[in-house]
């Protein structure tokens, strides 16, 4: 295959233009990463739903169905096909499909194992190994509504790279095998190292509430039609540039 492959993106103070809590959302600057006749990648900024859920809130599959919708004045419902997540306290890149086609060869890709997904995390402290590897068995907790260790859950594996350390949080480059609920917030904290901002595994709060130091900042996939790979990457969050100065914050 022949990668095509895009340079970093770079955030900047404003995600969406006008941005309200409900559906009639004006999505004049909404971070469009990569966009093709099946597909449409964009950055979601921490504290965003993915989907919408009761509470009524904004979410990534309404922003971005109506900047479809605007762009190309498209009357009635737009189609608009959800193939993965992230967790409203995350950042980072979300991928989807624009047609039925699109939907179906994604949703085979994540299912196969086909995407690359990469991350970066700070966590608090650090790990005892420039490189390692963590293996738990996990499953959710329902009534915590975390993830944890059970006899009976499913093998879960995270491969971590130290990228830069302080003297209070590290910087680590992650990639997962598994795709589980909570995978690498859990198996973070039951190592030691928890994520920077996530106070409900044991990480220390930080500036935002709604956001955790977790970023979902790289995505590789096949395009709908040919035999060529996309390769996308987002840099490292600005905000978290004052806990990885000197001492952290």
């Amino acid at each position: 295959m022949i990668p095509i492959v895009f340079p970093p993106f770079r955030e900047t103070e404003n995600f969406f233009g006008g941005l309200c809590p409900k559906y009639n959302i004006i999505v004049m600057n909404l971070k469009v990463l990569y966009e093709d006749n099946h597909l449409i990648a964009v950055f979601k900024p921490a504290g965003v739903l993915s989907q919408g859920d009761k509470t009524g809130d904004a979410s990534m599959v309404s922003i971005v169905r109506q900047y479809l919708k605007e762009k190309y004045q498209k009357p009635g419902q737009v189609f608009l096909g959800l193939v993965h997540r992230l967790d409203r306290p995350v950042s980072g890149i979300m991928l989807f499909a624009k047609t039925s086609k699109g939907a179906s060869r994604l949703s085979g890709q994540f299912r196969n194992h086909q995407v690359e997904k990469t991350y970066q995390a700070i966590v608090c402290g650090k790990p005892p190994k420039q490189k390692g590897v963590l293996v738990n068995v996990l499953g959710k907790d329902t009534k915590t509504m975390k993830a944890r260790e059970f006899s009976d859950g499913q093998a879960a594996k995270l491969f971590y790279e130290v990228i830069k350390s302080k003297e209070k949080f590290s910087l680590l480059k992650i990639k997962i095998e598994g795709g589980k609920f909570h995978q690498i917030r859990a198996q973070l904290s039951m190592a030691g190292f928890p994520i920077l901002g996530d106070v409900k595994y044991g990480g220390a709060k930080w500036s935002d509430e709604t956001a955790i130091a977790l970023c979902a900042n790289g995505l590789a996939f096949k395009k709908t039609t040919e035999d060529k790979i996309v390769s996308l990457s987002i840099e490292t969050p600005k905000e978290w540039q004052p806990y990885l100065s000197t001492g952290g914050t």
